[in-house]
């Protein structure tokens, strides 16, 4: 089996060099099959072709939206060596999330059991490099699932974009994940990257709250954790501008309405899925050149303007 560093890299905020492909993956309409390989949860998968074998990322998609509304992330990061699931936790929800984390934890457990039944030929999952990533809800269903501890696998990189944790300070979603002590989170030295969306916290008009309000946003969750993590905040680009370009449905067109948003997706969705491939290169596969050269230049090295660039290692 050819290692996954058999095709030379490319520059993290552009496409890789490995062709990818989508799968998606349904749960067994007989739940009394225990014997059931299949996902708990509708999965979609993104995993390049090529001969190899790659971490894997387990990606949590944010509160009523779809997970095939990030597929264009999806695939830049995968183009890069890297394994994607990216899990439907739930259709309709309410405030309370600790269904997704139960869910999300299944969801990994079942990993091991039946996602390389589900790749591409000749291309295997290296569960040993796992990374968890959310947006949104999702980023706070990520920090509670790996603080609680309470997987069969181990996470060795954990990502929250544009994390949040409820309306308003006080106001938190049960269960609340953010303390408001500094350092306080205790993730066995799991490597963090925190990104954050700089308009979030803006109001796009006076009828709809921002969607990633101060004292529950990105700011809260960074100032909680401890070495190694990384921060950064994309200056002129709002909370749902990783998104793809085309969301369709209902759902997708108010994707567009509710929270304000920069000029356009794609230098977004390029930087988040650039910063994202150094990040997991660097905790996942110990090749740190990609995150370093960002650190230490950023200004000239990513494609949007920062409004925040910081870490702690």
């Amino acid at each position: 089996m050819s290692p996954s560093t058999s095709i030379p890299s490319t520059n993290v905020f552009e496409i890789g060099n490995y062709t990818t492909t989508l799968i998606r993956a349904e749960p067994s309409v007989c739940n009394r099959n225990k014997n059931s390989n299949t996902p708990p949860k509708p999965v979609l998968i993104c995993s390049p072709i090529e001969e190899g074998v790659f971490p894997v990322l387990l990606f949590l998609h944010g509160y009523l939206l779809y997970n095939s509304f990030y597929s264009l992330l999806l695939q830049h990061i995968a183009s890069h060596g890297f394994i994607v699931v990216a899990p439907q936790l739930y259709l309709i929800a309410g405030s309370d999330s600790n269904g997704e984390i139960k869910t999300s934890a299944e969801i990994t457990n079942w990993l091991a059991l039946g996602l390389g039944q589900l790749l591409p030929p000749n291309v295997k999952a290296d569960l040993g490099k796992l990374g968890l990533a959310g947006h949104s809800r999702g980023g706070k269903v990520a920090f509670a699932l790996a603080l609680r501890k309470s997987t069969s696998l181990k996470f060795s990189a954990l990502i929250g974009i544009d994390p949040v944790d409820g309306s308003d300070v006080g106001k938190q979603t049960p269960p609340p994940v953010l303390t408001y002590v500094p350092h306080s989170f205790d993730l066995d030295g799991t490597a963090v990257l925190v990104v954050g969306a700089g308009l979030g916290e803006v109001r796009r008009n006076p009828l709809f709250p921002p969607c990633a309000p101060k004292g529950v946003n990105h700011q809260d969750f960074y100032s909680e954790c401890c070495k190694p993590a990384y921060y950064c905040v994309a200056k002129d680009y709002g909370h749902l501008d990783m998104l793809d370009d085309d969301t369709n449905g209902i759902r997708g067109r108010s994707t567009y309405c509710l929270c304000k948003n920069g000029e356009s997706r794609g230098p977004m969705r390029i930087f988040v899925g650039g910063i994202l491939v150094a990040f997991l290169k660097a905790y996942l596969e110990d090749d740190e050149k990609e995150l370093v050269a960002i650190r230490e230049g950023y200004d000239e090295m990513v494609p949007i303007q920062l409004q925040a660039f910081e870490f702690q290692v």
